[in-house]
C-alpha cells in the first residue's frame, strides 16, 4: 500500500490512506491476469472463423478491415467489456464474446462443407491458445526463485488462459445455432434434419441463456474440466 498523499493544504488524502478491502483486492488482481488471456480468445476466435472463410472463398471479413488481432475492431460493449467484467467480479472467471466476424455463405467455394470449417475454426482456435497457455504456465512454473515478481504473474495468467479457452471452445461446440456447435450439426447433419436445426437460430441466444439461468451450465461443466485437465497434463502442469 503507498504511503498517504500530502494534500496541498497540508491534509491527508483519504481514499489512498483507507485499507482496500481483501475481496476487492483480490478481484483487482484476477481483472489484472485475466484481461490479456480473455481479449486473446475472444479476438483469436473471431479471427479465425474470417481467416478461415477467406481461405474458402469469401472475402468479407477481410475487406471490412476484420482480419486482424486489434481488439479494438471487434470490442461489442456488452459481449467483451461489460459481460467480462462482470462474470469476473461475480463469479471468479471471464466470460464474454466479440462482434461477430461477417460471413457471407455464398460467397464459399462449397457452402454446406466450408461453414462447418469456417465455424470449427473458432473453438480450433480456442484449443491451441488453450495449450500456448499451457506451455506459458509450465515455462513460469521453472523460472529461477529470483524472478518471482515475474513467473508469478505469468504463472497464473498462463493458467487462466487455459480456462478462458476452454470454457469458449466447450461452450461454442454446444450443438445450437447460433453457436458454432450448432452450424457444424447443421452442416453434418442430414437436410431432413439439419432444416428444423437452422430455424432455432433466431431464438438461439434466448434458449442458450434461459438453459444457464435453469443450470444447464452444469451438463457442460465436467466436459469443461475434463479438457481442461487434458491440457494440465499434455502441458506438465498435472
Amino acid at each position: 500500500m503507498p504511503p498517504a498523499v500530502p494534500e496541498p493544504g497540508g491534509g491527508t488524502n483519504l481514499l489512498e490512506s483507507r485499507p482496500m478491502d481483501p475481496e476487492t483486492q483480490n478481484t483487482l488482481q484476477l481483472l489484472s491476469i485475466a484481461i490479456l488471456p480473455t481479449l486473446f480468445a475472444i479476438v483469436v476466435h473471431e479471427v479465425a472463423h474470417g481467416w478461415t472463410a477467406r481461405h474458402y472463398g469469401d472475402d468479407t471479413a477481410w475487406m471490412l478491415g476484420r482480419l486482424t488481432l486489434n481488439p479494438l475492431k471487434h470490442i461489442d460493449p456488452v459481449g467483451t467489456i461489460l459481460v467480462p467484467i462482470l462474470t469476473i467480479w461475480t463469479m471468479g472467471f471471464a466470460f464474454g464474446w466479440a462482434k461477430p466476424v461477417p460471413i457471407d455463405w455464398r460467397k464459399l467455394h462449397n457452402p454446406r462443407r466450408d461453414m462447418v470449417l469456417v465455424a470449427a475454426a473458432g473453438p480450433g482456435a480456442n484449443l491451441l491458445m488453450a495449450l500456448g497457455w499451457g506451455l506459458v504456465a509450465k515455462l513460469a512454473s521453472l523460472l529461477p526463485a529470483g524472478l518471482a515478481m515475474i513467473s508469478m504473474p505469468l504463472f497464473y495468467m498462463g493458467v487462466f488462459g487455459i480456462l478462458i479457452n476452454v470454457v469458449l471452445m466447450v461452450f461454442n461446440l454446444v450443438p445450437l445455432p447460433p453457436l458454432d456447435g450448432g452450424r457444424i450439426a447443421v452442416g453434418l447433419l442430414p437436410p431432413a434434419l439439419a432444416r428444423p436445426l437452422s430455424r432455432i437460430e433466431p431464438l438461439g441466444m434466448i434458449l442458450i441463456v434461459l438453459l444457464i439461468l435453469t443450470g444447464g451450465w452444469r451438463f457442460i461443466a465436467p466436459v469443461i474440466e475434463w479438457v481442461r485437465h487434458g491440457i494440465m497434463l499434455l502441458t506438465g502442469l498435472a
